[in-house]
């Protein structure tokens, strides 16, 4: 290839060269066809990012010093996995938020490419992305039970059912039994027996029934607490 890309780049800033080079891959990708979203790592502004509030992954004080020091020495290796969100008009992140933080927290880190985010953009809807960030956190084994169990009582109340929240998170029926019970989702039914016959035959939570005081008791033992 013979274009002179470098003379397209020469005299930007680095916000305009983050800007230009998302526009270019785009029309890459558009014109290549190719189907993955790695395809095409974008460079957004950190003021277009924001947190999902439903995030099981945690990670320690010394691992979140390590991830800093990494990008520090060896800049961004991995994008952030994003969604966008038309009523936040933000993209929303499902996977990297760490590494989402470092550039958010840490001035010196952000300076470097003037507080644009690598990132990987996928169409998912709510439920869609609560799945798709459990995938990511299980598949690393990096997932809590407490975490885990906050997604699915989200899920349930969302009106998923259990045989779809166990095939999108790769749960076993008894797997799904045994979170709702964490949870406290299952104080709803405290006179129901469990087992694994009826297993995807749970009875969804109503709206109405969220109002009232047993499920208020549940949401404050954790049933919606969002983890550091």
């Amino acid at each position: 290839m013979d274009f002179d890309f470098k003379s397209v780049f020469e005299g930007k800033t680095i916000a305009e060269k983050c800007r230009l080079h998302t526009q270019i891959l785009e029309k890459l990708v558009e014109a290549s066809g190719i189907p993955h979203a790695v395809a095409c790592v974008k460079w957004v502004h950190i003021s277009e990012v924001q947190a999902n509030d439903y995030n099981p992954n945690k990670v320690a004080r010394t691992e979140m010093q390590l991830l800093y020091t990494s990008i520090k020495h060896d800049s961004y290796t991995q994008p952030v996995v994003v969604a966008w969100d038309d009523e936040e008009k933000k993209y929303i992140v499902i996977d990297g938020f760490h590494r989402y933080s470092i550039i958010k927290l840490c001035p010196d880190i952000a300076v470097l490419t003037d507080g644009y985010l690598p990132v990987v953009v996928l169409k998912k809807t709510l439920a869609e992305r609560m799945a798709a960030t459990v995938r990511h956190n299980r598949a690393r084994g990096t997932h809590s039970v407490q975490g885990m169990s906050n997604m699915i009582y989200k899920m349930l109340y969302e009106g998923r059912s259990d045989a779809e929240i166990c095939n999108e998170l790769g749960l076993e029926a008894e797997e799904l039994v045994r979170l709702k019970h964490i949870t406290g989702y299952a104080k709803l039914y405290k006179n129901v027996v469990y087992n694994r016959a009826w297993a995807f035959n749970t009875p969804m939570v109503e709206e109405k029934d969220i109002k009232s005081e047993a499920v208020k008791d549940i949401v404050k033992d954790g049933g919606f607490e969002q983890e550091e």
